[in-house]
Parts: C-alpha cells; structure tokens; sequence
C-alpha cells in the first residue's frame, strides 16, 4: 500500500493544483459568467430593460427563477450530505479515496459542459445539470481535503491550505478573463465558457492524479465494505463525541458555514436583482475582484492565525462577515457601495475558508481514518449550507425581495461567532 511523505513538496505542489483545476467551477459556473446568463434566459425584459417577468414553471410549479435556483443547489447539497458519509467510511476502508474523488470530478465537470443546452424551453434539464455540477464539485472536495492531513504537518495545515485556496483563486481567474476576452473581444457565445471550464477542471486535476497514491492505509478490503464504511462512521461519531474542542467546533463551523456558502452561491444573482444601474460586464469586473482580494485574504489569514491562533482569526472574520451583511442590508443599493462590499467579502472569503480546513485538520485526533472525519466535516457544511440556501430562497419566495433574506445570513454569522467563543484552548476529551 501506497504511503504518503509529509511534507513532500512536489506532492503538496500536485495536491494544490487540485484547487487550480476545479476552482473554475465556482468561479466560472456558480458566481460570474453563468448566473448572469441564467438571469438572462429566465426573465422577460421590455423594450426599456425593466424586468417584467422572473418568474419560471418547473413540474407545474411556478417559481421566482432565483428562489428555484436556490432550492436546486440545496437539494445537490443534500445528496452530498447523505452520499458522503457512506463513500468517505469505504473510501477510508479500501483505500479508494482517490477512485471517488476522480469520479465526482467527471460528474462535476461534464455536468458543467451540458449547461451549453441550457434553455428555459427544456428547463429541467438545465436544472438537472445544475444539480449535478455541483454534487460533482463538492463530492469530489470530501476527499480532496481527506488528504490535507496526510501530506503536511499539523504546522503546515495553515499555510499549505491557504496555498490550496491561492492557486484556486488565480487559475480560476485565469480562465473567467480568457472567457471574457472571447465574449468581449471575439463574439464567443458564453455558453462555451461552460465548456471550457468542463476542460479546464479534468485536464489539470489530471496533474493531482497522477501524483497522489490511491490509498495511503493498511486496511484490508475484501468483505461488505459498505456495511465496513458504516462501521467506521460510528467509530468515528462515537469518538466525535468525546473531543469537546472539535465537537464545539464542528457546531460553530455548521452555523456560519449556512452564511459563508450562501453569501458566495447567490451574491451574484442579488448583485443583478438588488444593486440599482450594475450592468454585466461591472459586475463580473466586481467579482474577479472578489478573487484576487481572496488570494491576499487567504494569506492574511494565515499569517494572523499564526499569531493570534486559528480560532480568534475566524473570530475576526466572523465579524467582518456580521459587518459585511448588516452594511449590505441597510446601504448598499448602488454599484459603488457593491465594490466596497466586494472587496470587503473576497478579503474573509478567503481566510474563512482556508482557515475553517486547516483549523479542522489541526484539531482531529491521531487516526488513519482522514476520509471519514473528514466526511463530518463536510456533512456539517453541506447541511449548513442546505438551511442557507433553503432559507434564502424562501424568504425571497415570501417576501418577493432577496435583500430580507439577508436577515437569515447576519443571524447565522452572530451565532457562529457567539459558539466560536465557547472553544476549549486545549484538546481536552469529556
């Protein structure tokens, strides 16, 4: 069985570009080119350009196109919250971590290349592609970040998970600005750019893939692995339960993670609908901006939490995230105010993200099992984000404004922060 070596540089290098590849999809699908085109293709506009008609019919179901959006997302969530779990324990049992994590990426990124079909005439399709775009992403991230541990020292986990977070940022900036100079300069329909992420993310994980063992345990893998992969969930439940530091952390991580990811999946969709005289070609400008302020952020971060300790550096963003929404709410109706925002949302985008992984990582136990804690992990943050998404949509679906979703958002960062500060310093075990 194939081992790893801490602190391998080549191997870390191969880890990262992981980041770089699947980055795009974020980026590219889920917050510039794509939702814009999808506002585009399911409102009805007069001759004026005021929206007269948002509204969409799936099933027979009439649905605010963005509130349906919403739920979709929430739903592609679910099924990585009930799939993962189960995956990770056989994952971590037959040493197949890699195996899993090739096949979400495929999923992922040819799911991306069939939104080039999507359409409001053949909408569940489109949806359908949707959904499985990001089962793809966020399935593949379970073992993705299962590795982290793995291949770098407990001193390290800061620095090389903000490393991660850095090349995603950057690559996938590098693909949205060649996007845009072919939408702006050459004519290029946008629905190619779907397609060129699909390439983009398989054709340099296959860098990650290459490098990275398959299995890094002794585990025998003959029998019922899944009855096996359950078995090992439970250990670990049962272990979880007795880590008071990790525990109260995994309950902070669950409640700002319904604000974090929200804020990141449906910024661009408020930015169209809430911020008066911001045209497209602006607010894509504003969210590569969000990225390349996240690749200082993620830095920042990580030099802070070196100084002050990782959980008072997500304090701190906890409380730029609270200011942030609490701002937006009350001021931001115009594109300047938006900047401002954006800025301040790509600086803690990055630092909570790099620094929610790497906080994690330097709190588990001695264990083997890397894939399967790391499955509560990500579980904590996908149901997070199904009670975001779902309540976002909702509130917009009752009060008929995205801004009164807002509401849900500030509370969960309070809260977060609130739980944050109820941490033991030491990992001691009740």
């Amino acid at each position: 069985m194939a081992q790893l070596k801490k602190g391998d540089k080549r191997l870390i290098n191969a880890w990262t570009f992981y980041d770089w590849a699947n980055s795009s999809y974020p980026l590219v699908i889920t917050s510039a080119i794509f939702p814009i085109f999808y506002e585009n293709v399911t409102q009805t506009k007069d001759a004026t350009g005021k929206v007269v008609n948002d509204m969409v019919n799936l099933f027979g179901i009439d649905f605010i196109n963005t509130e349906l959006y919403a739920y979709v997302v929430a739903i592609s969530f679910v099924i990585v919250s009930l799939t993962s779990p189960i995956l990770s324990g056989i994952a971590d049992y037959s040493g197949s971590k890699k195996r899993f994590m090739q096949f979400f990426c495929w999923l992922g990124s040819l799911s991306c290349a069939s939104l080039f079909f999507f359409s409001k005439d053949h909408l569940g399709f489109g949806m359908l592609s949707i959904l499985l775009a990001s089962v793809g992403f966020w399935g593949s991230l379970v073992f993705y970040n299962a590795y982290l541990p793995e291949i770098a020292e407990p001193k390290d986990h800061d620095k090389v998970s903000a490393k991660g977070f850095g090349m995603g940022y950057f690559g996938s900036s590098l693909l949205l600005i060649i996007n845009l100079i072919l939408i702006k300069g050459f004519n290029m329909d946008a629905r190619y750019s779907f397609i060129s992420v699909a390439v983009w993310w398989i054709g340099f994980a296959q860098i990650t893939f290459a490098r990275l063992p398959n299995t890094t345990n002794n585990h025998s893998s003959q029998g019922n692995i899944i009855f096996k992969g359950f078995r090992e969930l439970k250990k670990v439940w049962l272990e979880l339960k007795h880590i008071k530091q990790l525990k109260r952390y995994l309950i902070a991580f669950f409640i700002y993670s319904m604000g974090v990811q929200t804020v990141m999946l449906m910024a661009v969709q408020f930015a169209k609908k809430e911020i008066i005289g911001l045209d497209d070609g602006n607010l894509i400008v504003s969210v590569l901006l969000i990225q390349f302020v996240g690749i200082l952020g993620s830095f920042l971060f990580s030099r802070l939490s070196k100084k002050i300790g990782n959980i008072k550096g997500l304090g701190v963003s906890l409380f730029i995230w609270i200011g942030i929404c609490v701002g937006t709410y009350a001021f931001v109706y115009t594109p300047n105010g938006f900047y401002l925002i954006a800025c301040l949302v790509g600086l803690v985008m990055g630092g909570v993200q790099s620094l929610s992984r790497s906080t994690y990582s330097k709190l588990l136990p001695e264990t083997e099992d890397h894939a399967s804690y790391f499955s509560f992990f990500d579980v904590c943050e996908k149901i997070g984000i199904v009670i975001g998404m779902l309540s976002f949509g909702a509130i917009e679906g009752i009060t008929g404004g995205m801004r009164n979703s807002l509401l849900a958002l500030i509370t969960f960062f309070i809260v977060g922060f609130l739980v944050l500060l109820t941490i033991p310093k030491t990992k001691n075990v009740s």
